[in-house]
């Protein structure tokens, strides 16, 4: 019998390469013991990355999700695992230190053990600072290789990272192909001289399986000494997301591996629960395509859960792109001719911008340039004559230092605009300001939480705090599903009145119950605003108020819970009795 392999569910990733959003937090509560009864696990990712971003933008307070689910698997033994950006921390965008020093802080009173910790650029300055912010507080810090392939990322490239990120404190490396682009081979060797330098570190793999290589060099690195492997399971395994525990459990066991056994009940359960969470609410935001592979990856090299906002990049551009053809008589593109395009400009630009990793944010970075170089080229315009401000600061040095040389055109192009090349320490750009947002929160008598977790996610994402603690998130969410609902009726054949049909048919009126004025805003206690699509109302609750000829505010009461999916008197209306003031769906799907 070999060496003992142990697997990892990344279960946050598994959402985040197949869709816009993540399970809310009562279905995260829900999925969590049927992932503990599978018995196969010995970690589970839980959070980070745009985890808690998404659970602002529902309207619902991320620090509550973290907590909750990583509870049960604290209390079964397992471990839990989020992912962070290193010096982007949470986001898309570099975080001061004192910001991403609470970070670690509150996440291991939440409940999370270990930190993911990766930068785009495998910059080691990005690195460093927060392994030891971890280990300060008592999280285990798991320094992270973004694979690639390319002429400057080498085994030897890598393993050079590896040696000054264990130096640095690391007890454990991760190998994030987050493209699955990563050649078996070089992947096995980088494990092998990894283990032979310091046998004692744990190395865990993380392949996406977009271009179909990833069980190949699963069995590759744990040949060579891989301890732990990340998989995902259906139904949202393959694809752009990641290998099946089945399938990987199989291909170990047989080739002599000491692998953990699954129990196929819970699997089978965990399995349904999740495709409940897709027929919910999550699979109106879910790219169809994220469910295939494409060996065309291998070509661009892009991570596959870049695809779908890719893919809504070209299908924006598309017809413009074509109006301009039409108008200079050149033949019209397809939407698979223009991919092409996009992915021969990705391979063209990369080299000359220096070969930063295709990982989040600098995989966006690339993919736009080379969008808006295919646009320009159309329009018969130069390339790379627009770059917004992120791409300039990676190109420039603000984010650490790129693998690769840039080329010579991109150089001259910042000295014409007068830029001005850095090499410092990316963290000097952007000192601390935790004392503003303590200012901020103190200003509107907003409480600081437990272990200062509100003052972190103000601090860490403001925009989208203030949005939550407002409403207004939650009110943007329920009408972008709503939305959604209506573009899927619609993408089935269904006019608009159909639709309404549709959707009067699954819920109930709202009857006006005598002749009036109907009053969203009024005076007592009661509505202020007129109601959104997607508002939930309570049976006993104040629907609205209908003003009588007698002078009365009568209140009108839903009599039953639900959302509003209609409103069909406006403020001010006269409605007779009888007649419908609006339609709620009894089904909440937000319950």
């Amino acid at each position: 019998m070999k060496k003992a392999i142990k697997f990892s569910l990344v279960y946050r990733d598994m959402w985040q390469s197949s869709g816009k959003y993540q399970p809310r937090v009562d279905q995260l509560v829900q999925i969590a013991p049927l992932i503990i009864e599978m018995g196969c696990f010995a970690r589970v990712e839980t959070n980070g990355g745009a985890f808690e971003q998404v659970n602002l933008l529902y309207g619902e307070n991320p620090n509550v999700a973290v907590r909750a689910f990583t509870k049960p698997f604290h209390e079964a033994g397992i471990q839990t695992h989020m992912l962070d950006r290193g010096l982007n921390a949470l986001r898309m965008y570099p975080v001061p230190a004192d910001v991403r020093r609470l970070m670690y802080k509150v996440k291991h009173a939440q409940g999370v053990d270990i930190t993911r910790i990766f930068c785009g650029l495998n910059e080691t300055r990005n690195i460093i600072p927060s392994i030891k912010y971890a280990l300060e507080a008592g999280m285990i810090p798991q320094a992270t290789l973004c694979i690639t392939y390319s002429p400057v990322h080498t085994v030897e490239y890598y393993t050079r990272i590896a040696d000054e990120l264990i130096a640095a404190g690391a007890p454990e490396i991760c190998l994030k192909d987050m493209a699955g682009i990563g050649r078996p081979g070089m992947l096995g060797q980088l494990v092998k001289n990894i283990k032979s330098h310091h046998p004692e570190v744990i190395i865990q793999y993380h392949g996406h399986t977009g271009p179909g290589l990833s069980m190949a060099s699963i069995l590759e690195v744990c040949e060579n000494g891989a301890d732990i492997i990340d998989v995902a399971m259906e139904p949202m395994s393959w694809g752009k997301v990641h290998p099946d525990v089945i399938s990987v459990q199989a291909m170990l066991k047989d080739k002599g591996f000491d692998v953990p056994e699954i129990n196929m009940k819970a699997y089978m359960k965990a399995r349904a629960m999740t495709q409940s969470f897709i027929d919910d609410f999550l699979g109106y935001f879910m790219d169809p395509t994220n469910k295939h592979t494409s060996s065309l990856l291998l070509k661009c090299g892009l991570p596959g859960g870049m695809m779908g906002s890719m893919m809504a990049d070209l299908k924006g551009v598309h017809s413009g792109i074509n109006l301009i053809l039409k108008s200079k008589n050149q033949p019209e593109l397809s939407l698979d001719d223009l991919l092409v395009m996009l992915f021969d400009e990705v391979e063209y630009v990369w080299p000359k911008l220096g070969y930063p990793p295709l990982v989040t944010p600098f995989s966006q970075y690339v993919k736009n340039v080379a969008l808006m170089n295919v646009m320009q080229q159309v329009k018969g315009e130069e390339r790379f004559t627009m770059i917004d401000n992120h791409t300039w600061d990676m190109i420039l040095g603000k984010s650490g230092r790129l693998p690769g040389p840039l080329a010579p055109e991109i150089v001259e192009l910042a000295k014409q605009k007068g830029y001005e090349f850095v090499d410092t320490d990316p963290q000097l750009n952007y000192p601390d300001a935790l004392d503003e947002y303590r200012k901020e929160m103190d200003e509107k008598g907003w409480e600081y939480g437990p272990d200062d977790e509100e003052l972190f996610e103000l601090a860490m994402h403001d925009r989208q705090y203030r949005d939550y603690k407002s409403g207004v998130a939650k009110k943007r969410f329920e009408d972008d599903l709503q939305r959604a609902k209506d573009a899927a009726l619609a993408k089935g054949g269904f006019s608009t009145e159909e639709i309404l049909k549709l959707k009067r048919a699954k819920a109930d009126p709202v009857i006006a119950p005598s002749k009036g004025q109907i009053l969203w805003e009024v005076s007592v206690e009661g509505p202020s605003t007129a109601p959104f699509i997607g508002c939930k109302y309570q049976h006993d609750q104040v629907f609205c108020y209908i003003s009588t000829p007698w002078g009365e505010y009568e209140p009108v009461l839903t009599g039953f819970t639900g959302r509003v999916v209609e409103v069909c008197a406006k403020q001010g209306a006269v409605v007779n009795k009888g007649d419908v003031i609006a339609y709620i769906e009894r089904s909440d799907i937000f319950a």
